[in-house]
């Protein structure tokens, strides 16, 4: 079938975060919400489908994770990016952040060292810290528009302290979708000092073109055994609320440790409708998703074009993944703060600002493209006037 993402949905008074949260979180309703990564678009008809099916039997008592959902897990990870993945290394937590803390929590020791590359992601910083443990940056290169790994620099953040590297594959804010050979080298940096990689791979899915997905596990059988890749359909089919994700973890000593502490905090159990949304996305959503890049790439295009011809001062960081657009500010000459208060108050816009994210971060702003067409000409409108009003106002 053709899905339609022009397609304008009021999100308004259904308890969305996005939505309905602006006013506290950013101190403004009228704000434009352009911020949290979550998509203003339905998702797959078979998703929906599945769901009403279920809603229809009435019954949702205990409920477990039956053959067929494993099994849909594993055809997926095969099809879409070429990844054999066993049963046994299937496992179960709410969501990817809660299983990043647990893990630092199992495979660390308060006062062990975490690396983490900046600017990313922010609750990174904030499951290391809370736990007691030292966040360890290894800042991102950025160089002519783009971000690249610095490997120098991580080869010296090595110790034996060090215990942990948190990767995002694809990186967010900055979009790159790691390439096989910079994977290969973290990960033999991080084999050579007895480091173990967990590779947030929640936005694996959305991949635009002329790039590719690189599981990290998938490399090799050395980076199978001393990672665990995190997944999950929240991102790829706006099912966040499912609070479903899959910990895939290959090495069996460090999977049932993952499994012991899952079931010392009683988080073994499933949600019920999480079960039957993941397994139909992942059974028949492969139309609505090739689907869904196009049109993203289409925002991404017109995005683009907008920028350059109307608002001197931002630059686009070109993604090559993820639906977030890494947004650099710097020449509007504002620091964090200025730049925070000009988009909400002047541009009216919610977006993610950039120093959330680390070092680096300053004077950048993070934009989610995910939404329909019409939103983002709308945003983009929003803060043209705002720069051409600061411009006239400073000349």
């Amino acid at each position: 079938m053709r899905y339609d993402f022009d397609k304008v949905i009021n999100r308004l008074n259904t308890a969305s975060v996005k939505w309905d949260e602006v006013d506290r979180i950013f101190g403004d309703k009228d704000l434009l919400p352009l911020w949290v990564a979550d998509m203003d678009f339905q998702v797959p008809a078979p998703v929906t489908d599945a769901l009403r099916a279920r809603v229809e039997h009435g019954i949702f008592g205990y409920t477990e994770r039956p053959e067929s959902y494993y099994e849909a897990v594993i055809g997926w990870m095969e099809r879409r990016h070429q990844w054999s993945v066993q049963k046994e290394w299937i496992c179960h937590c709410p969501g990817v952040v809660p299983a990043l803390s647990y893990l630092v929590q199992v495979f660390t020791q308060p006062g062990d060292k975490v690396i983490i590359q900046p600017p990313v992601y922010h609750p990174f910083t904030s499951v290391v810290a809370d736990n007691g443990r030292e966040v360890v940056h290894n800042p991102l290169k950025y160089e002519e528009g783009r971000y690249f790994m610095d490997f120098e620099d991580l080869r010296q953040k090595m110790d034996p302290s060090v215990k942990l590297l948190i990767l995002c594959n694809p990186h967010n804010p900055g979009g790159r979708v790691w390439t096989k050979e910079e994977l290969t080298e973290l990960g033999n940096i991080c084999l050579e000092n007895n480091v173990m990689v967990i590779s947030d791979e929640i936005h694996g899915d959305l991949i635009l073109k002329g790039h590719k997905h690189i599981p990290f596990a998938a490399i090799s059988e050395e980076f199978a055994q001393s990672s665990i890749i995190c997944t999950a359909p929240s991102k790829t089919f706006n099912m966040a609320g499912m609070q479903t994700s899959n910990i895939i973890i290959p090495n069996q000593e460090y999977r049932e440790a993952f499994q012991k502490m899952m079931s010392t905090l009683v988080l073994r159990m499933t949600n019920t409708f999480g079960v039957v949304a993941t397994e139909a996305a992942y059974r028949h959503g492969d139309e609505w998703l090739d689907q869904l890049l196009v049109y993203l790439q289409g925002n991404l295009d017109f995005l683009t074009e907008y920028i350059e011809t109307h608002i001197k001062g931002i630059k686009v960081i070109q993604p090559e993944g993820t639906y977030l657009v890494w947004l650099d500010c710097r020449e509007l000459g504002m620091d964090a703060k200025g730049l925070q208060e000009f988009m909400g108050k002047q541009a009216k816009v919610a977006v993610n600002q950039g120093h959330v994210f680390g070092p680096g971060g300053e004077q950048f702003i993070r934009l989610n493209m995910a939404c329909p067409r019409s939103l983002i000409e709308e945003g983009l409108e929003r803060i043209a006037k705002a720069v051409s009003s600061c411009r006239s106002v400073a000349n």
